[in-house]
């Protein structure tokens, strides 16, 4: 008996800890102008400085916004005005070898200057646009990317 609830007890701790491991900011912002907003679970919420940012957030602007943000790996990017961007993977473990950086510029200007991710594991950080991936190699870089007119 003592066995089956021992293992009842590893199955609900291996279930959690994924699910804690979700709610891990992964950044925080450092300034925000204008119309700006951090979209999570498909709800816009307003944004200010000092806003934690999490894995599968989106940070959108309207036409007189921008935002600045820090990761938890000191990677610095910024948005401007009329763009939205996805943070779609995010994983900063350098003592078990677990770095991940993947952002998808959906519209708008990004600029970015990269942390310790891009130091560490150049090949673990990867920018995404619509018509294109950039690996970065420890750098820094600004892109646009313009509405597609069909």
């Amino acid at each position: 008996m003592k066995s089956l609830i021992a293992f009842a007890g590893v199955v609900c701790l291996a279930v959690s800890v994924p699910a804690l491991a979700s709610d891990i900011h992964v950044g925080s912002v450092k300034t925000a102008r204008g119309a700006a907003s951090i979209i999570r679970n498909g709800v816009p919420m307003e944004v200010t400085a000092g806003a934690r940012v999490f894995r599968y957030d989106s940070l959108k602007t309207g036409s007189d916004g921008s935002i600045a943000m820090v990761f938890r790996d000191d990677t610095l990017l910024s948005i401007g005005p009329d763009s939205e961007i996805a943070v779609k993977d995010f994983l900063y473990s350098p003592a078990e070898g677990r770095l991940s950086f993947v952002a998808r510029l959906l519209k708008g200007t990004a600029a970015c200057v990269t942390g310790i991710i891009g130091k560490l594991s150049p090949e673990s950080f990867r920018f995404e646009t619509p018509v294109a991936n950039i690996g970065i190699r420890g750098t820094s870089f600004a892109v646009k990317v313009e509405d597609q007119e069909d």
